[in-house]
Parts: C-alpha cells; structure tokens; sequence
C-alpha cells in the first residue's frame, strides 16, 4: 500500500478545483547559454524590459500536479498531459494560484489556468490523460501564422530531425549549464512536495519524476542539437506541452531523446521554433512527448538589424 500522493489543499469553486497560493523558487539565477546569461539572470532581464529573473515556465507544472491526481488518480502519473501557454512571467517572491476545471462527466480533458494575486494570468492551457486530442497547444499550432522575413531562425526548417541523445536524471547529477541544480536541490524547494518523488513508496515501487522536471530532463542535451539557429539571443519558453504515454519517467533510468522542428512563427518582439521532443525507454517505445515553443527576442540579437538589411534589403 503506498503513501498518498500529495497532502496539498484543495478548494473548490465554481466547479473548478483550486490548490493552494505559491511562491515559487527560481532556481535559474546562474543558467548559462551561448556563453552568456539567460532572461533568469536579473541584469539580462532587466535590460530586456522585465523587473527581474523570471521563473521558468514549467516550475508552474508542480502546481497542477495535486489538483489533476486529484481528478483522475493513478492514471494523471501514467498518461497525464500539460498543455500552456505563457501569457506572462512570475518573479520570486510572488504568489501563484493554479486553478483546473472539473472535466465533464466522461471527459478526459479540461481547462487549467495559473494567476497572480493580482488576478495576472500567468497561462491557460488544458490537463488531460489518455491521449485525447484537442489539447491547449494543439489548437494553438493549427492558428499559427508562418514565419515572415526569419533572421536568428533564417537556417531553420520545418521537418529538421536531430540524431538521439541519451539522457537520466539522478539525485544528485548536475543537469548542466542550462539547468544548475540536481533533483535533490529541486525536490528541497518543490511547491507540491511528495513521497513519489523521493523513494519506492509509490504504485511503481521507485522514484518518479516531478512533472515540472521532465522538461529539465528531456532539454538535458538540447544545447548539443546544434540546430542552425543564430546567435547569441535570449530565448524564452512562450508555450510547453508535456504528455506521458505508459507510465511515470522514472529517477535514474536512462531515456533517449529525438527532436523535430514542427513550425515556425513569430510576433513584433520574437522569432519562434516549435519542437516537437519524443522521449524513448529502454524497450525503444515512445514513454513521452514534448512540445516547446522556444521565442527568441529579436532585441537580445545585436546584429538582428545588420542581418535582416542583409537578408531582406
């Protein structure tokens, strides 16, 4: 018999499901990339318009966690899928609610959607097991406008593949310059801590992890891909889908990972490559798919100007 999943408390209004406000820890205040620091670093931030560091879109992941176990049990560690768009960022020290809609009767999907305290959206999206359709970011992909007059994502393709990685995530293994913390460092500052995640006391007899790390995990190597994209710019998360297909990824296990370029698109202030990741087990069956939309801002490039002349006239 194992432990209970959570022992996060849960409201409920308007037939929507509320967990508990947050104040989650940003923990990517020395995240280095292209040899430089990222929109987590203050001063970099700051110079690109935001008040500080921000927190990485998936922290907010571990938020959902206890509301979605709450709908549909066992099942939301087996098949369960995350699908957000990030309308703004958080900053430490302040307060995060996550809210998730009761699914109806006989549906395996809902709305979810994370604000501040000062009624701020954070992102909106949809929960899901099973494998349904119709996801958040599904939706979102078939809306997207084509990329025009690209510059940092010029060399960049739609249907370009990356040869696989191999990737696991111990306790205490540093998962490199992207992300300078081990699991053991996030599990001490997690918002919804649980037994599953620490030790054997759980359905599947090890330790699982959290669903806001996958995303640590399954970008573990990505800086390796070396797709063509120009640089250095400052990139950020701008929409993230997480779905697992049998099963908890599990601590220590190794995994292998292949990347796709799905699409391209842009706004006024950035350039957008959509990744499709697919996460493969020891058995060479997919265990795991995520989408990421990676913006990079035009600002951060400096030869952003000097390039697009070039390219463009």
């Amino acid at each position: 018999m194992s432990s209970a999943a959570f022992d996060t408390e849960i409201s409920e209004r308007e037939n929507s499901l509320l967990g508990p406000w947050r104040s989650p820890r940003q923990m990517l205040h020395a995240q280095v990339y292209d040899s430089h620091a990222s929109i987590h670093d203050d001063a970099t931030a700051q110079k690109l318009g935001f008040q500080g560091g921000t927190i990485e879109g998936p922290t907010h992941f571990s938020q959902f966690a206890p509301l979605c176990e709450n709908i549909w049990g066992k099942a939301w560690f087996e098949t369960g899928c995350l699908s957000a768009h990030y309308r703004n960022p958080a900053f430490e020290g302040e307060e995060v609610q996550a809210h998730v809609a009761r699914p109806q009767a006989a549906q395996n999907i809902t709305t979810i959607g994370m604000t501040k305290r000062d009624g701020t959206e954070i992102l909106r999206g949809t929960a899901s097991i099973g494998g349904v359709t119709g996801t958040a970011l599904e939706l979102r992909l078939k809306e997207l406008k084509p990329l025009a007059d690209p510059v940092i994502l010029h060399d960049l393709k739609v249907g370009m593949k990356t040869t696989r990685q191999t990737v696991k995530m111990d306790f205490d293994q540093h998962m490199g310059d992207l992300y300078p913390f081990s699991l053991r460092d996030k599990l001490k500052v997690i918002t919804e801590p649980s037994p599953y995640y620490s030790g054997a006391d759980n359905p599947w007899g090890r330790p699982i992890v959290p669903f806001e790390m996958l995303s640590v995990l399954f970008q573990y190597r990505a800086r390796e891909d070396r797709l063509p994209i120009r640089g250095p710019a400052v990139g950020l998360f701008a929409d993230q889908e997480i779905r697992l297909l049998r099963g908890p990824v599990f601590v220590g296990e190794s995994y292998s990972t292949e990347r796709e370029v799905v699409a391209l698109s842009g706004s006024r202030r950035t350039e957008s490559v959509w990744v499709r990741t697919t996460v493969f087990a020891v058995d060479d069956a997919p265990a795991a798919i995520m989408l990421l939309n990676l913006a990079s801002i035009k600002d951060s490039y400096a030869n952003y100007e000097s390039e697009y002349k070039e390219l463009y006239g």
